[in-house]
């Protein structure tokens, strides 16, 4: 004599649960976490992937595409041996900033210790200085001279160029107010070729001298190197702009 279902099944089975993996609604579709993705879903989320990694990759090269070429064009310039710096009229010290007390900063003071040691041994004839006054309290290219002034250069032999407020705009001051056609460019390391880049773009037959960027704030060393990506840009930039 056959079993008769239990009741308990009965139901189950007259309200669509039971051993499926997936219940079926009023339209007959099913319903459940284990739903493959339907064919549309797939090229479309396919691509979004593609579309993000051309986003990716733009992002990349716009980034780091200007700071590539700086560097190539830079690196032409650099003089990795302070003491074969080929003889030219003008060494070009740009501003690091000034400490509270208004004295050169010690990444300032290195630059200028290079100027310095550049006129002693007669590579060069004049040293232009060129930074920010932004007012009576900050005057960098004053602070510039006296250190200079105070380490043997003669006064006469210092230039000072006030508004000197980025690498672009002073190395377009040298060429355009001051003359300068050649000339030697101290900054650190991290910094000269984007500098020797700026001061090509401007007319100056530049070379350049690395001095050490070494910092008591490890934080703030890796800081300025990281600017430097989109310092590049801006480079490149006001370079076309002219």
């Amino acid at each position: 004599m056959p079993v008769r279902p239990s009741f308990a099944r009965r139901r189950a089975r007259a309200s669509g649960t039971g051993t499926s993996s997936g219940a079926t609604d009023r339209s007959g579709a099913r319903t459940g976490t284990d739903t493959p993705p339907s064919g549309r879903e797939v090229p479309v989320r396919r691509r979004r992937a593609r579309l993000a990694r051309v986003v990716v990759l733009l992002v990349v090269v716009v980034g780091l595409g200007p700071f590539v070429v700086v560097q190539g064009v830079g690196q032409t310039g650099v003089v990795p041996d302070p003491a074969d710096v080929p003889e030219r009229p003008v060494v070009l010290v740009l501003g690091a900033g000034l400490r509270p007390s208004g004295e050169p900063s010690p990444y300032l003071r290195r630059r200028l210790d290079a100027a310095v040691d550049l006129y002693e041994r007669g590579v060069v004839e004049r040293v232009l200085v060129s930074g920010d006054r932004s007012g009576p309290h900050y005057d960098e290219p004053g602070a510039m001279r006296e250190y200079l002034l105070a380490h043997g250069v003669p006064d006469d032999v210092v230039v000072r160029d006030d508004a000197g407020v980025d690498t672009h705009t002073s190395c377009v001051r040298a060429h355009d107010v001051f003359d300068v056609d050649a000339a030697v460019v101290v900054t650190q390391d991290y910094h000269l070729r984007r500098a020797l880049f700026s001061c090509r773009s401007a007319g100056i037959d530049a070379v350049g001298v690395g001095v050490s960027a070494t910092s008591v704030r490890p934080v703030q060393a890796v800081g300025w190197r990281l600017r430097e990506v989109p310092a590049a840009a801006k480079a490149v930039l006001d370079a076309l702009a002219g």
